[in-house]
């Protein structure tokens, strides 16, 4: 189908939070959007950068609990660029990783609206990284899995196969779980129920590379009692495998020789590390 609009709609990842993480043509869409329409996972200091001149719109989840509608999104971008406006739909993360960008792209497509993905940095990859924790390494891990941590795994339906994902685990790999917060007893009793090791190491990682970001470490014998003894809310990125013991490595020297003068850490609960980057 021909394009028929004189607006562009780009589906934008915001990158994991730190606006020094979006990407260069992420900055110059926010720069010159008409309008911006934005999840609740994009990071404040993203959402002040933008330009006071545009019209900027939170349509995710709201401190009232209210929350717009997918529909509703998908024909609003729809109107906007028709209208002959520029729109960037900007999501926290990577606009195709859990973010609906698909869809979205699938219904600008059929009502022949022009559109452009710009990835952006998912917390899939950041927040393990930046608690040192590389999501592969060539002696630990040359397979990773990313998953939705909302899905039930006790569901006869679920979509997640957790005997393959915990093969996984068992064969080197790293699983990545994203927001899991709420569902990390079942995701832990699901993976120990087909066999994974109750000593394999485990890392949730909250509000990567914002100030206020935390690091949790254990096993998946400890991960829940020490998330709860460290009062660990979303967003938080869950992190399963071997590479967790990398952190142990290199967490002294974390941030490089330019950055340790912005970074302090102090201990808390046992497993837990506070990073105040500044």
């Amino acid at each position: 189908m021909s394009t028929t609009t004189t607006g562009t709609v780009y589906l934008v990842g915001a990158g994991p939070g730190d606006p020094d993480l979006l990407t260069v043509k992420a900055r110059r869409l926010l720069d010159e959007a008409d309008v911006v329409l934005h999840d609740s996972l994009v990071g404040d200091g993203v959402v002040e950068s933008i330009p006071d001149g545009t019209r900027v719109e939170n349509v995710g989840k709201r401190a009232d609990g209210e929350r717009t509608p997918q529909a509703e999104i998908n024909d609003r971008l729809v109107q906007e660029a028709r209208a002959g406006r520029d729109v960037v739909r900007l999501k926290g993360g990577d606009p195709t990783i859990f973010a609906r960008g698909g869809e979205e792209a699938e219904h600008l497509a059929s009502h022949g609206v022009a559109f452009d993905v710009v990835p952006g940095i998912t917390s899939a990859i950041a927040a393990p990284g930046v608690a040192g924790i590389p999501a592969t390494h060539r002696d630990h891990a040359s397979t990773l899995a990313v998953v939705t941590g909302h899905e039930d795994p006790t569901k006869a339906d679920s979509a997640l196969d957790w005997g393959a994902l915990s093969s996984l685990v068992d064969a080197g790999g790293t699983l990545v779980i994203l927001m899991g917060v709420g569902r990390l007893p079942d995701n832990v009793a699901a993976l120990r129920e087909h066999g994974v090791a109750p000593e394999t190491p485990v890392a949730m990682v909250e509000r990567a590379t914002l100030p206020d970001e935390r690091a949790v470490t254990g096993t998946l014998d400890t991960i829940v009692d020490r998330a709860d003894e460290a009062s660990v809310e979303p967003p938080a990125v869950t992190v399963v495998g071997q590479v967790v013991g990398v952190r142990e490595t290199v967490a002294h020297c974390l941030g490089g020789s330019d950055a340790l003068a912005d970074v302090s850490v102090s201990a808390g609960p046992e497993g837990v590390v506070e990073v105040n980057r500044q």
